[in-house]
């Protein structure tokens, strides 16, 4: 199962390098469900790993000058406050039983591994519906107040589940800032980056017990499966496979949901 589990992580990175997102949304369900890593700890993995590979997606995006490092560390700010407090103060506080129906116990763990059903949920349906590609967007007055408030509700939600959360920055960006569909791609990238790693600061901070060789290689691993899907972006268009992926998304979602509270 651990081959297995580091063969998945390949084919995650290998996604989020040819899709320029949504890959990371299967770090946790890899986890969790192949490798057998309890739901908190898999979601502090799940931080290290979207954030290292955000980062070389981040200088590759930057390179190309498609970064708005202004908007980005505006946004990223309260963003990491958010995830970091989020990590180090909140997940710890969740009593590991929350309440009891019946024979059936609603813990901490099954908690989060519904939450993160939800969220599956809604990055599935942002890639099955998509987004007009366009880069006509014109630049905005900068609303601080909400980007500020989308900031923190981004870095809330990943320091619960661990997934980057670009199907609710890049929409922000486009909708909230004006920028150009390629730049809130690469801006978005950058954010994750940050507020991921800094979330993972959170977990150190907290105690939790980190197995750094483990960790590193599923990292690494992860790094492959990027360059390759990255590679792979020369011979095959990512707009004609990312709403299959969402259907995928989709039905894994489904699955989580039901597997924590019915099967």
């Amino acid at each position: 199962m651990e081959i297995l589990g580091f063969v998945l992580a390949i084919l995650m990175g290998f996604t989020l390098g040819l899709l320029g997102g949504g890959g990371s949304i299967l770090t946790v369900p890899i986890l969790v469900y192949v490798l057998g890593i309890e739901p908190v700890l898999a979601t502090a993995y799940s931080l290290f790993v979207v954030g290292s590979t955000s980062v070389l997606g981040g200088i590759r995006k930057s390179m190309e000058s498609l970064v708005d490092w202004k908007t980005g560390l505006i946004f990223a700010a309260p963003s990491l406050l958010a995830v970091f407090l989020t990590r180090r103060f909140l997940v710890p506080a969740i009593p590991e039983e929350l309440f009891t129906v019946g024979d059936f116990h609603f813990t901490k763990q099954i908690a989060i591994m519904v939450f993160f059903a939800i969220v599956m949920l809604l990055a599935a349906y942002s890639m099955i519906k998509g987004r007009k590609e366009s880069d006509e967007a014109e630049k905005k007055h900068l609303n601080i107040v909400l980007v500020v408030l989308e900031g923190t509700i981004v870095g809330v939600v990943t320091g619960l589940v661990g997934a980057g959360g670009g199907f609710l920055i890049v929409p922000a960006l486009v909708l909230l800032v004006g920028l150009r569909m390629k730049v809130a791609v690469g801006t978005s990238l950058v954010i994750i980056a940050i507020k991921s790693l800094i979330g993972f600061l959170g977990d150190l901070g907290s105690g939790q017990e980190i197995d750094w060789n483990f960790l590193l290689f599923f990292t690494g691993f992860s790094f492959i499966g990027m360059f390759l899907g990255i590679y792979a972006t020369k011979f095959v268009k990512p707009t004609a496979l990312k709403k299959g992926f969402g259907w995928f998304v989709l039905l894994m979602g489904i699955f989580i949901l039901l597997k924590e509270t019915i099967l």
